[in-house]
């Protein structure tokens, strides 16, 4: 039936030994479907279901290797080890078989069980031939009610592994779709996260729309919101192709602790109610990060003066307020370009040329201006106390610079001085 067993599968992957772990002992879940499936993962990402004492096992495993610990639910005995570049966590079986517990899991391709002491597939639920026909079917109603972040999960692990819903799945989704409302909204966000970093999630965002589980989260969405999605990596591989540089910095993630990228970023921005105060309120009730909510809303802000700032004088500003969100912000005014005003392509590109060389280049001055003076210097020269107007100096001199009026520190100094003078 499963021909051999998958070498990812083999213990010699792990990051612990497998003399560490009792018998019996089984991996489930998503590197078990993974393995079967033939996807690598350069990150492991472990799942082992242990009939009593999965705490104890986790704990003695962690203290062996020096590995962090973490107890992550201590009713259900759940408890995870971290590695360096692994993480295995341990749970308790619910009821009294292997089997039992695989009845509760979500999806009859994360209910196969592997046995590394026999080597054996356990499959109880024909959950492989689902993986060979790339089809996401629910294992029960009542599991998915259980937790209903499943029904979400069912979009986000089809848009990822490139599966289509079974039918049944998906009405019995529909109906439960409202009872998504009763899960943290942190880890709705996640699921969210997940779709729109996936390159297929588009459609399935879309459908996550329609079936009703996302109307609840993003009231504002509509229909051309939607068609902006598709549109976002349509102009971001259009950028890409003309400024290699650009695309990489739109894959990027607005830092190590926030796993949303660029791209990402324009998509919410997308998703929300256009008025950035507005759209500022939904985010945080998903309980998006301070950076997140500021790349949407700085990108929903600005995006329509790329095309008006025309002045040296406008743009330095534009550039100050843009900041790393630049990216995010031209996509959104050329997907705004578009579906709403029509713009052919060539023509679109041709506005915002000219900004976007200068934001590529770390030495133009408008986009990343550098200081002729320092604050400091500027008081001495001008005996002036500390106060907001040292700022105002210093942005009229960066103003100057660019503008070819001042280019020594000297010019700078005598420029402040007739501002001051009045």
């Amino acid at each position: 039936m499963f021909g051999s067993v998958p070498s990812s599968l083999s213990p010699e992957n792990w990051p612990f030994s497998l003399e560490l772990l009792p018998q019996p002992a089984y991996m489930v879940g998503g590197a078990v479907r993974d393995a079967l499936l033939g996807r690598s993962r350069e990150y492991l990402d472990l799942d082992f279901v242990i009939p009593s004492k999965a705490v104890k096992v986790a704990r003695a495993i962690a203290h062996h290797y020096q590995a962090g610990f973490v107890l992550l639910d201590p009713v259900r005995q759940i408890a995870r080890v971290v590695f360096p570049q692994a993480t295995a966590d341990f749970a308790q079986q619910e009821g009294d078989s292997l089997e039992t517990d695989l009845h509760r899991r979500d999806f009859t391709i994360n209910a196969i069980a592997y046995n590394p002491h026999t080597q054996e597939i356990i499959d109880p639920l024909n959950g492989y031939a689902d993986l060979q026909a790339g089809v996401l079917r629910m294992v029960a109603k009542a599991n998915l009610e259980d937790d209903p972040l499943r029904l979400l999960r069912a979009y986000r692990q089809a848009a990822q592994l490139g599966f289509t819903i079974e039918p049944a799945t998906q009405a019995t989704i529909r109906d439960l779709a409202s009872h998504l409302t009763q899960v943290a909204a942190e880890r709705v966000r996640v699921e969210i996260g997940y779709l729109l970093a996936t390159p297929l999630g588009n459609p399935w965002i879309t459908t996550a729309f329609t079936d009703g589980l996302l109307p609840q989260f993003f009231p504002h969405t509509t229909d051309e919101s939607l068609r902006k999605l598709t549109v976002v990596d349509e102009i971001a591989a259009m950028l890409a192709q003309h400024w290699p540089q650009l695309g990489v910095e739109l894959k990027q993630y607005l830092r190590d602790t926030v796993k949303t990228t660029w791209l990402g970023i324009t998509k919410l921005a997308c998703l929300v109610h256009p008025d950035p105060t507005v759209a500022e309120i939904e985010l945080q009730q998903l309980t998006y990060s301070r950076a997140e909510v500021r790349g949407v809303t700085t990108a929903l802000r600005l995006y329509s003066q790329l095309k008006t700032a025309t002045t040296l004088r406008e743009q330095y500003f534009l550039f100050q307020e843009a900041g790393t969100t630049f990216a995010a912000t031209a996509v959104l005014a050329l997907v705004h370009d578009t579906l709403v005003e029509a713009i052919p392509g060539d023509n679109r590109l041709s506005v915002y040329s000219p900004l976007i060389t200068r934001y590529l280049n770390p030495d133009d001055l408008v986009a990343h201006p550098t200081q002729l003076v320092s604050g400091k210097n500027l008081m001495i020269a001008l005996n002036l106390p500390a106060s907001p107007l040292v700022g105002e100096l210093l942005t009229e001199i960066a103003i100057a610079r660019i503008e070819g009026k001042v280019t020594t520190q000297e010019d700078a100094i005598a420029f402040a001085r007739g501002l001051v003078a009045g």
